[in-house]
């Protein structure tokens, strides 16, 4: 399958790992930002083809997991409404709140459906006109632009009944935040290919130069990972920083320009909390006031919920990078998949999932 097999084939694997090796690699810690790199290198064993000398780390590029718990009671007071019907993707379904989880309301009667875009929420929305329809509006810059649009499509179709309860996080703050801390040990960085796609590596080019490390735009795949590695490395032996595009094949420097136009169109920055980090400044997505009749935590009057995060659980240090899943001492034992403690052990793009998953056999 084009685009597929041919970044699984283990003869570019082989000869990438090789390469690698050749570089005679210094002790250099590289973070991939993305979940779903993570899984990728935690599926295939790439760090076993890695010299001892390269560490990975993983970072926050989860939106389930980063979304505040917050956020999670605020989704599911509104979902616990006899006049509402919820509506999310289905990975948010089981992340915890302080004491409930959206399937559990559910299974208590409330009325939360799984769909699989904003649209089918805006369907709902004209098949029941005397229900309030919410949008669990939730992820990175990757999935904000269909969540714009479905409000402008309410807009132009007069839908009274349709909101976003808006999460979303933006990338490049998170990892200046990461970068200005003081137990930032990050040498270089894999930057998450699919948020790129969107909005380009230009705000990814003042943080190279900043920080002086390289920024490598990586896909997903076992030869994308390894690619971005090499990459990183060789630039890291040369001295040098700065942004490359090892994801060309979907990425363009200057991203989609109909969806940064949209996303301009619907949404302001704001300051945004992170689940198990903090309060990052201007890392998030808010409805502009033009569109405040769609905004789930006005209609609903929500904005004064504030939660705590669970003292066991250590998420946040594992979406820094500053832990590993199994450093945690809940890992595996009062904290699974069936019943987490965690947003990362529940998403599929978590690493505490990726090595409970990938790793529950082995010696950690």
């Amino acid at each position: 399958m084009k685009y597929l097999d041919e970044f699984r084939d283990s003869t570019f694997v082989k000869n990438l790992h090789l390469k690698i090796n050749e570089l005679d690699a210094h002790p250099w810690t590289i973070m991939e930002i993305c979940g779903g790199q993570t899984h990728t290198i935690l599926k295939y064993n790439i760090e076993d083809l890695l010299p001892e000398k390269i560490s990975l780390i993983h970072g926050p590029g989860c939106p389930v997991c980063v979304t505040p718990l917050e956020m999670i009671d605020k989704a599911i007071a509104i979902a616990s409404r006899e006049d509402v019907i919820f509506t999310s993707f289905g990975d948010m379904m089981r992340v915890p709140g302080s004491k409930l989880d959206l399937l559990s309301v559910k299974a208590e009667g409330g009325n939360v459906k799984m769909v699989y875009s904003p649209l089918d929420a805006l369907k709902l929305a004209e098949r029941y006109p005397d229900k309030k329809i919410v949008f669990f509006a939730v992820g990175f810059e990757t999935t904000a632009p269909a969540n714009a649009f479905s409000v402008i499509e309410a807009k132009r179709r007069e839908l009274k009944n349709y909101s976003l309860l808006c999460s979303h996080v933006l990338v490049p703050p998170a990892v200046e935040a990461l970068l200005n801390s003081k137990e930032n040990r990050i040498q270089a960085l894999l930057a998450a290919g699919h948020v790129c796609t969107v909005m380009g590596f230009d705000e990814y080019i003042p943080l190279s130069k900043k920080y002086k490390i390289p920024i490598i735009v990586t896909g997903f795949e076992p030869v994308d990972i390894l690619q971005g590695i090499y990459m990183a490395v060789k630039q890291l032996k040369e001295g040098r920083h700065k942004v490359e595009n090892s994801y060309s094949r979907v990425v363009t420097k200057e991203g989609n320009f109909l969806a940064k136009k949209l996303l301009n169109e619907v949404f302001d920055v704001t300051d945004r909390k992170w689940r198990g980090i903090g309060l990052i400044p201007k890392s998030g997505f808010k409805l502009k006031e033009i569109f405040s009749d769609y905004d789930a935590e006005k209609i609903f009057d929500l904005e004064k919920i504030v939660t705590e995060e669970s003292e066991l659980c250590i998420a946040g240090k594992v979406l820094q990078g500053q832990k590993k899943p199994f450093e945690c001492s809940a890992f595996g034992s009062l904290c699974t998949p069936e019943h987490p403690i965690g947003a990362p052990m529940v998403s599929t793009e978590g690493a505490c999932s990726a090595y409970f998953n990938y790793r529950k056999s082995r010696q950690m």
